[in-house]
């Protein structure tokens, strides 16, 4: 909301407003904000929900120190969206339709954790929300944002018009009073099924291709393609980022990791001379999404001083949940939801655990009548508990990890 008051007190002349047209200032101020209310309001929320007796109810399965974690305040992800979207409000634009994607993402989801961990916390009901309900919100969501894709007029990708010989086409301009002419290149913008795909050299890869059978129907249905896969990213990373969220500052730190990584990449989309440089989809108005990612960073690293070992707070599902499908959606509206199973390999790697270990004990089962595991626990880290290794250890080893394959993600823009 600032953003449009600046730009009347620039336009007045007042001093220094003009520092609000960029994006690197709002960034900043975004995370300085973020960081404190997450730091100072967070403790207070803490407090409230030691009061009410809002703790974790722990269940015993032999872990180290699992135990000392019973009571524990949980729902603290409100500090997370609350430090997120305040930001967000102050320093972004309101207007912009990635924005707007970013805060019905952010509240929606919320809301979704919020009440599976109402139910949990007050209900006494250690199941929660049901799976279909989680599942249900997370397919509402993913249809409305690849609705909005496909029907919002400002979602646009700038691209280059080419010759039939796939070369670039130029137009020559002289301005009044120039010596010299200059040239660039000839663009337009377009409603696109295409995204980005990692180590190829012309790396944009069109969803109309998966249905390629269907001939000149193929370009018009492609967006329901779009639409399905977008739901199940959202569900994927949504539940990713759940299954992650086992031990004090796990899911927070790797999230804060992804986080800067996604703003990196949401810059150089926006910016047309980065693009153009990188060989990579313009995606015009993208920019205004860093200020929504330095708020997300703030939040996560905000909350770590109080989620990190031995946490005073847990998030509950109403972070998990919500930092799994901000990450996804954000993913998803830059063009780069295909580096997904790099970026966020911590996230796949815990659910493949899960996946793998119940497969795997239900194979078995059904086949020597004796179920057999393959991790002694599942998801990942759990196992890595059993196998005697500190819990402090585990995290800080797995945000080597994230911080390696954000690097790899990073470099894909330049390996092909």
């Amino acid at each position: 909301m600032l953003i449009y008051l600046f730009e009347y007190l620039d336009r007045i002349g007042f001093p220094g407003a003009g520092m609000f047209e960029y994006i690197s200032f709002r960034s900043a101020s975004a995370v300085i904000t973020s960081l404190i209310i997450s730091m100072l309001f967070g403790k207070r929320i803490i407090t409230v929900l030691r009061r009410r007796q809002i703790g974790e109810s722990i269940r015993d399965l032999g872990l180290e120190g699992q135990m000392q974690k019973q009571g524990t305040p949980t729902m603290g992800g409100v500090i997370i969206l609350a430090s997120i979207l305040i930001p967000v409000f102050l320093f972004g634009d309101l207007e912009n339709t990635y924005v707007q994607l970013m805060i019905g993402t952010t509240i929606w989801l919320g809301m979704v954790g919020f009440a599976d961990d109402y139910i949990k916390v007050f209900k006494k009901n250690k199941k929660g929300l049901t799976g279909k309900f989680k599942i249900l919100g997370q397919v509402a969501l993913g249809i409305v944002v690849g609705l909005t894709l496909y029907l919002d007029q400002d979602v646009i990708v700038r691209e280059k018009v080419l010759f039939e010989n796939g070369e670039p086409r130029m137009e020559i301009r002289l301005e009044e009073g120039d010596e010299e002419s200059s040239s660039r290149y000839v663009t337009r913008d377009v409603k696109s099924t295409k995204t980005t795909i990692p180590f190829v050299k012309n790396n944009e890869f069109d969803y109309a291709c998966l249905i390629g059978f269907m001939g000149d129907r193929a370009q018009k249905l492609a967006w329901l393609v779009l639409i399905l896969a977008v739901i199940i990213i959202i569900t994927a990373v949504s539940n990713g980022a759940n299954i992650t969220d086992g031990l004090d500052g796990l899911a927070t730190g790797t999230s804060a990791i992804m986080g800067v990584t996604l703003g990196v990449l949401a810059y150089v989309s926006g910016n047309i001379l980065y693009a153009d440089y990188l060989n990579i989809m313009y995606i015009p108005y993208t920019g205004e999404l860093v200020i929504y990612m330095s708020a997300f960073i703030g939040a996560m690293i905000g909350f770590l001083w109080y989620n990190s070992y031995p946490a005073q707070v847990f998030m509950g599902d109403t972070g998990s949940l919500s930092i799994g499908g901000i990450i996804a959606v954000y993913a998803i509206v830059i063009r780069k939801e295909l580096l997904i199973p790099i970026l966020c390999g911590i996230f796949l790697m815990e659910s493949l655990s899960v996946l793998m270990q119940v497969s795997y004990f239900k194979y078995t089962r059904k086949r020597d009548g004796e179920g057999k595991r393959i991790f002694l626990m599942a998801p990942l880290h759990h196992h890595y508990q059993m196998k005697g290794y500190p819990e402090p250890k585990i995290v800080t080893r797995f945000w080597i990890v994230g911080i390696l394959l954000a690097v790899i993600t990073i470099i894909t823009l330049k390996i092909r």
